[in-house]
This record gives C-alpha cells, sequence and structure tokens, in this order.
C-alpha cells in the first residue's frame, strides 16, 4: 500500500494545473521539494513551472542558521542578486521559480574545470554578495545578539563556528556517537587543536555570505545562465570564509582553483576595501577549518546511511568507510589526530558502531 501524501506534497498538488503531474520529491537533505505547474486558479499570470521546498521533520542540522526566513531573506535579495530565481507568494505560501536546467555538477563533475563562462557568472555572484552589508540587509536574523561577532570580527566569526560544531555537531550526537569518535580518535581535544590551529585571523568588513555554494546549489539553464539557489544556510559574516567554503566544495582543479582566488581578491577589494587582507594567512585556516567541520558532519551522515528497516547496509561499508577515511586524513593535522586509521580499522570500528546496544528510551 502506497503511504500517506505528506502535507507539503498535498500542498503542491492543490496549487498545481495537473496534481499527478507534480514533480517530486526533488532530491535534497533538508528539505522536501516539489515542482509543478501553477493552476489558473492559483496564479493565472505565472507561467512555467514553480517549487514549493519545505523542511523534513527530525533531520540533523549540521550547520549554523542565521535568518529566520529563508524567503524573507530572499525578497529582500531579489533586488540586488540576479541570480536568485524569482520568489512569490501563492495561495498562503511562499514559491520558487523552478529553473529548467541542469546543476552545474551534471554539466561539470567534481573536480573538473568549469567553462570560463561560469567562472565569469560566479565571480559576479561574489561581487555582489559582498556589497551586502547588514545595515542595508533588514532581514530577521534568529540568533542572539550576544552570540554574533562584532562587525569585523574574524576571529569571533569563526569562533562561533566552531563552536557550533563542538555543542551542536559534536555535543548534541555524543550520547549515540561516544565511542564510534573515541574510536576514530575523535574528542573534546580536537577541538582545542582546532582553536590553536586557526587562531589569528585577520579583521575583514562582514558581508552576506551564501555559504553554500557547491556545483549542486548552482542551477544552469538553456541559454547559459548559472543560478544559485538553496539560501538556508545564508549568514553576515567574514567574506573570506565564503569563498573557503566554495573552495571547499566545488573541488576545483588547482590551476582553476588560484585563477578563481586571485580574482576574488580583486574583486573583494573593489567592492569593500579590506575584504582580502590577510587572505595569504587566513584561507588556510578557514579551509582547515571546512575541513575538520567535515569530519563530524560526514561520520553520523555515513553512519546514518548504514542504517535502515532492513538492518546494517553491510554492502555499503566500505564506501562509507572510504568516506569517513577521506575527510579524516584530510583533517588530520587540524583536528592533531595522533594517528590515521586505516580503512581496516575504520570498517571494524563502523562495525562495532552498528552492533551497538540502543540507548533504553527515556521514560
Amino acid at each position: 500500500m502506497s503511504p500517506e501524501p505528506s502535507a507539503t506534497r498535498l500542498r503542491a498538488s492543490d496549487l498545481s494545473d495537473h496534481s499527478d503531474e507534480v514533480e517530486g520529491p526533488l532530491c535534497g537533505y533538508h528539505h522536501e521539494t516539489y515542482a509543478f505547474s501553477l493552476s489558473a486558479e492559483a496564479g493565472a499570470d505565472k507561467k512555467g513551472r514553480w517549487k514549493i521546498r519545505e523542511p523534513r521533520e527530525e533531520l540533523l542540522w549540521f550547520d549554523r542558521r542565521c535568518f529566520t526566513s529563508e524567503y524573507e531573506l530572499l525578497y529582500q535579495l531579489r533586488r540586488r542578486i540576479d541570480v536568485i530565481p524569482e520568489v512569490a507568494p501563492v495561495g498562503g505560501v511562499d514559491l520558487q521559480r523552478f529553473v529548467e536546467g541542469v546543476t552545474l555538477g551534471e554539466r561539470y563533475p567534481s573536480g573538473e574545470a568549469v567553462s570560463g563562462e561560469v567562472v565569469e557568472q560566479i565571480l559576479k555572484l561574489f561581487r555582489q554578495l559582498i556589497a551586502v552589508t547588514s545595515d542595508t540587509l533588514p532581514v530577521e536574523r534568529k540568533c542572539d545578539p550576544e552570540d554574533r561577532a562584532d562587525e569585523g570580527d574574524s576571529a569571533g566569526f569563526l569562533e562561533r563556528l566552531i563552536r557550533f560544531t563542538q555543542k551542536r555537531v559534536y555535543g548534541q550526537n555524543l550520547p549515540e556517537y561516544e565511542d564510534l569518535f573515541t574510536d576514530l580518535g575523535l574528542g573534546l581535544n580536537s577541538f582545542e587543536y582546532l582553536r590553536k590551529h586557526v587562531d589569528g585571523l585577520t579583521s575583514r568588513p562582514f558581508c552576506l555570505l551564501h555559504a553554500d555554494l557547491h556545483r549542486e546549489n548552482f542551477i544552469l539553464d538553456s541559454a547559459g545562465k548559472v543560478w544559485a539557489i538553496d539560501w538556508e544556510l545564508a549568514m553576515l559574516g567574514d567574506p573570506l570564509y565564503d569563498l573557503a567554503t566554495h573552495l571547499h566544495l566545488m573541488r576545483y582543479p588547482v590551476q582553476q582553483e588560484r585563477e578563481i582566488i586571485r580574482r576574488w581578491c580583486v574583486i573583494a577589494e573593489d567592492v569593500r576595501k579590506g575584504s582580502s587582507k590577510g587572505w595569504i594567512e587566513d584561507l588556510p585556516r578557514l579551509l582547515d577549518y571546512k575541513k575538520a567541520q567535515s569530519v563530524f558532519t560526514d561520520v553520523i551522515r555515513e553512519t546514518q546511511s548504514l542504517v535502515g528497516t532492513e538492518g546494517f547496509a553491510h554492502r555499503r561499508l566500505r564506501e562509507a568507510s572510504s568516506k569517513v577515511r577521506d575527510v579524516l586524513w584530510a583533517a588530520a593535522e587540524p583536528l592533531g589526530l595522533a594517528s590515521r586509521p586505516s580503512l581496516l580499522e575504520i570498517e571494524a570500528a563502523l562495525l562495532r558502531w552498528g552492533d551497538r546496544e540502543p540507548e533504553p528510551a527515556q521514560p
């Protein structure tokens, strides 16, 4: 028997021209998304397909969030950043235009160079992002004022990111993952090593960051235009962090990465003087933070992929272990790992985790 449609799916059907032509759920970890054409009653003036996108329930969140509403942010930005697909309220629901095209990852897989035309558009996006500052962005923020770094305090900004990873990703998952973290050489001392490793960031003026610009969050349409989607992780902070996150996720070939760094620095200084200050020393530090952050998020995600309704997925054990090994080895220095566990040692640790006794339910 087919499962009951979700509330999001039902809303898409209610707004669509033909409920049996609703496409989805589309790929995405954090959100349940459907694409459809609007009915004449819902939006006679809105041609093409639109998408409804709502958070999935009971998911682990691995990244800090800055703004209370992603859609409120997008409404404010639509005249300032020209690669955001149109957003509109329809039938009491916020919708976004569905861009017909392919993700950048489909056209240029991870590790491959992207075309010069795409590079130009990505750099233009960075130019527009750096021009958006907190005093020109009247959008409600969800973090408490005391939990925000002062303007230009790049070191304080990074410390808050480390604190989030330590408390919300590592700490909150410790009851379930403590033995596995220990087997992999990870503990509270890992964060102390990390803090020392990234200490001493130069101050840079803050701006808007997308904070998740990877190949699957860029859509290339039939005219060759690049659109940027999924702005839920956007925040205000150190512009160099946005570049570091982009480089970490995009996996450019070395030569293209160097070109983008060089040109980003020119653009950053042209928009707001001091935005690239200290980049030679600080970009490696920020990249090392991203590597360290990936360890905790990827360990949890990979172990979750091994368990399901049919039990432990032994067929995926080698693949999951390889991914954990890669991120663990990449972050060995910033996390102060005494040794790098082998693939077989990681497999054994994951098997022990899979065989653990479940925690008793709390009364």
